[in-house]
């Protein structure tokens, strides 16, 4: 290897979670790191994500007294393929039974470096949990909410998280979620407001979700050594003899190339910010409906591609529906509608007044069957449809409604509300008597206690408190029968595109023949996802980019990756 400006052992591409897993598995072994992260902050997706990794048989959940095992989440992943059916040659059964026999490793290892981590909740269950293998409590690990002061000097580069203080989600979730269904939600609120104030008096500057995950590994980073570089973006790969033997990536606004004696790991987020890629692979999705930060850009898809990398799955998203309330562009992340058309007393129709979904299930088949709805029924927007039970217990776009409506609502044409459903379809454009059966036979369901055409409310994960509402009886299913009537639009956004180059067992890019790329790994949602075509559950784009960032490096050092 020759001409190289300087030269390290490995090449680290974006700053997400698998860059500092990887990283530190490096640093481990003795071996010079850096990370060339293109944006002026640290973190890249995932900071600004919930922070979520799906790892089955953690230590967490064994430690809780849960009965997990590698066979049952093989169990899981083969199912959950069947059931899709769909060609995904980002996955396969060797590549999933690598992902989930080193998972609950790279998660010990990471607490061994000083990673605090915890279990994300007791109940949050797979997102078709009623498949073999499918967990009904949880196989989520988060980690622990982090001080940014404890960063130094590198507290401003970390990404801003979306909830920048001292709370978990789950503590978020009881104490906002079901605020007049949950009579522990004001003690909750009372204490994340004590802890809250705490943390002003004593300067802390506390953040949770992805910012927390990756402040804590980019200060294990940082005190292992790892060279982090931030705008530091990457234009080409460099290829020589066949093999990734470094990078071109710029310093003090020149040119500078960076040599690897070990190998590349790509794990430069996805295309999400990219409209002309979006047009061309996922056509009816839009930029501005993305939550991903501003470099999400696909310029690695396009080089992968560009030195024989096999893309696939590119028509995926990691979808995230979303209500586009007054004022939500300025938002740093827009109003969701996932937990609002999947609680008791409210639906989805598409502009027909047709329901065609469960409102309960995985927010990427929600959007994907909010996409593929769209091709034969004009369907985005679609309405969430409520009434004034769903408004005496639960928020709409972080708002209660029932005693104030907010400023414009009305007025721009975003809430929609009438004493009768007839009423309210003619406000939205919608066949008053197709909307008016439609609720009717929703009703008819309710009142037998079974969703008779989705199944709503039948998996565990419908009634978990990010969807449904665990703390009412119903927790899933409600009439809609008591007037007022509302309707607000839904929209089909993303947090992640998750489609990319494929990678074999060990992080191994592959080229169009099938072979390996030497010297040259990838992870995270700049590959083609390990689940296939379906998100199997929270943390399942997360949890990947962490693990096979730690079997890339693992395998790039020598180590053994065995099952």
């Amino acid at each position: 290897m020759t001409g190289f400006d300087e030269m390290v052992d490995w090449v680290v591409v974006g700053s997400g979670a698998g860059s500092m897993s990887s990283a530190l598995v490096m640093r481990d072994a003795g071996k010079s790191v850096v990370i060339l992260e293109k944006t002026p902050f640290v973190g890249g997706t995932t900071a600004k994500s919930g922070g979520v990794m799906w790892i089955p048989a953690n230590r967490f959940m064994l430690a809780d007294g849960d009965d997990d095992s590698v066979d049952a989440a093989m169990a899981y992943l083969d199912a959950v393929q069947v059931v899709d059916g769909h060609p995904a040659p980002g996955t396969s059964r060797e590549k999933r039974l690598a992902y989930v026999s080193q998972a609950p490793r790279a998660v010990d290892f990471l607490v061994g470096k000083g990673v605090a981590l915890q279990r994300g909740a007791t109940f949050w269950p797979d997102y078709y949990d009623e498949l073999p293998g499918g967990c009904k409590t949880s196989r989520t690990v988060v980690a622990k909410p982090f001080d940014r002061k404890e960063l130094g000097p590198w507290r401003d580069k970390l990404r801003k998280g979306f909830a920048e203080f001292n709370v978990t989600l789950v503590e978020g979730m009881e104490a906002q979620g079901h605020k007049r269904t949950n009579k522990a939600s004001g003690k909750m609120l009372l204490r994340i407001v004590g802890r809250t104030i705490r943390d002003l008096l004593l300067g802390r500057k506390y953040t949770t979700a992805g910012a927390a995950l990756q402040g804590r590994m980019l200060k294990a980073a940082l005190a292992a050594g790892v060279d982090v570089r931030v705008d530091a973006p990457v234009s080409e790969i460099l290829i020589e003899g066949g093999a990734a033997t470094g990078v071109v990536t710029v310093k003090d606004g020149q040119p500078w190339r960076v040599g690897a004696r070990l190998g590349v790991l790509v794990n430069a987020g996805g295309f999400a910010q990219n409209q002309a890629m979006r047009d061309r692979y996922i056509p009816g999705s839009k930029v501005e409906w993305s939550q991903t930060p501003e470099g999400d850009t696909g310029e690695m898809h396009r080089e992968l591609e560009r030195i024989g990398g096999q893309l696939a799955q590119m028509d995926q998203l990691v979808g995230y529906q979303m209500t586009p309330a007054p004022g939500w562009e300025a938002l740093y992340v827009a109003p969701g509608a996932q937990s609002l058309t999947g609680k008791p007393h409210a639906i989805l129709v598409d502009q027909s007044g047709t329901r065609f979904m469960n409102e309960g299930g995985s927010y990427e088949l929600y959007c994907e069957t909010m996409r593929r709805r769209n091709e034969t029924v004009p369907a985005i927007p679609s309405w969430a449809i409520f009434d004034a039970q769903y408004t005496a217990l639960y928020a709409v776009a972080g708002q209660y409604i029932d005693k104030k409506i907010p400023e414009n609502w009305v007025e721009s044409g975003y809430l929609h509300r009438a004493d009768t459903v007839e009423g309210l379809a003619q406000s939205i454009g919608v066949d008053p008597a197709m909307l008016a059966a439609t609720v009717a036979r929703w009703n008819g369901f309710v009142a037998d206690g079974v969703d008779g055409d989705f199944h709503r409310g039948e998996r565990a994960y419908d009634k978990c408190g990010f969807v449904g509402d665990p703390f009412s009886e119903r927790s899933s299913i409600g009439s809609i029968a008591k007037g007022p009537y509302y309707a607000v639009p839904v929209l089909p956004g993303d947090v992640s595109t998750y489609g990319g180059v494929v990678t074999d067992a060990r992080g191994r890019v592959v080229d169009g023949a099938g072979g390996v790329i030497a010297g040259l790994y990838a992870t995270g949602v700049t590959t083609a996802s390990v689940m296939g075509n379906v998100y199997v559950g929270a943390g399942a784009s997360i949890g990947p980019s962490m693990v096979f960032g730690y079997i890339a490096a693992r395998d790039a050092a020598g180590l053994d990756n065995q099952p």
